[in-house]
């Protein structure tokens, strides 16, 4: 199965190398699979809380296709993706590096299901691939909030949505910013379209009386402008 605009763009973020990969709420598991095939770490991880996708993916796994690839070096978890198992995989706390990847969740979600990872393992290399549906601002805030730094970040247009992609981990020397730094590219339209809505969304919320507070928002994304 070839992979979508979106899943093409998290793929090719995971360039380093890793122990686990975790691939959460993974749906049909078509980006694991594909991280698998291209042993981008020694395991990979298919998480999710639907019994019936994860009983599909396994076959797919199981099936002689993929024992002919060798592809056995992983492992099916149907579980909440805050209760990840991290640490039964870990054999080294300091050395063993993870990659916990979140897509295809809205932002809210995607906030507690990090604010609990990030408490139960504070101790282990554990980086984060993150794709939020919606509340990028509210995402990145809470990133920041957190203390994680910024490894690398991209702007993908897929059926004309936009999607924001951030890889994050602890000590990463760069700062994120509430509004995207390095994954803009203002000689192409499709980044200056999504800038125009992103600022015309938070105009029409500045507009209620319960969101006063907006206006600082609008104003950063409008400074992207004049970088």
């Amino acid at each position: 199965m070839k992979l979508s605009l979106r899943l093409q763009q998290i793929d090719s973020m995971v360039s380093r190398e890793y122990d686990h990969i975790w691939d959460c709420c993974c749906d049909h598991g078509f980006l694991g699979l594909n991280l698998l095939k291209r042993q981008a770490a020694q395991t990979v991880h298919f998480v999710d809380i639907v019994p019936d996708l994860l009983k599909q993916i396994e076959a797919k796994l199981n099936s002689e296709f993929a024992r002919k690839l060798q592809l056995n070096a992983w492992h099916v978890h149907c579980m909440d993706a805050a209760d990840l198992p991290v640490e039964l995989y870990s054999k080294d706390v300091l050395k063993d590096k993870h990659l916990v990847i979140i897509a295809g969740v809205g932002g809210e979600l995607l906030i507690e299901l990090i604010q609990s990872l990030i408490k139960r393992f504070a101790a282990y290399q554990v980086e984060f691939l993150l794709c939020p549906v919606h509340h990028n601002y509210k995402v990145r805030q809470f990133l920041i909030e957190q203390k994680l730094g910024l490894i690398n970040e991209s702007l993908i247009c897929e059926n004309n949505r936009y999607y924001e992609v951030l890889h994050v981990a602890a000590g990463a020397p760069q700062s994120v910013s509430n509004v995207g730094s390095i994954m803009w590219d203002f000689n192409n339209k499709k980044h200056i379209n999504y800038l125009d809505k992103t600022i015309k969304h938070y105009q029409r919320i500045a507009k209620s009386p319960a969101h006063s507070n907006t206006a600082a928002v609008i104003e950063q994304y409008q400074s992207l402008y004049q970088s």
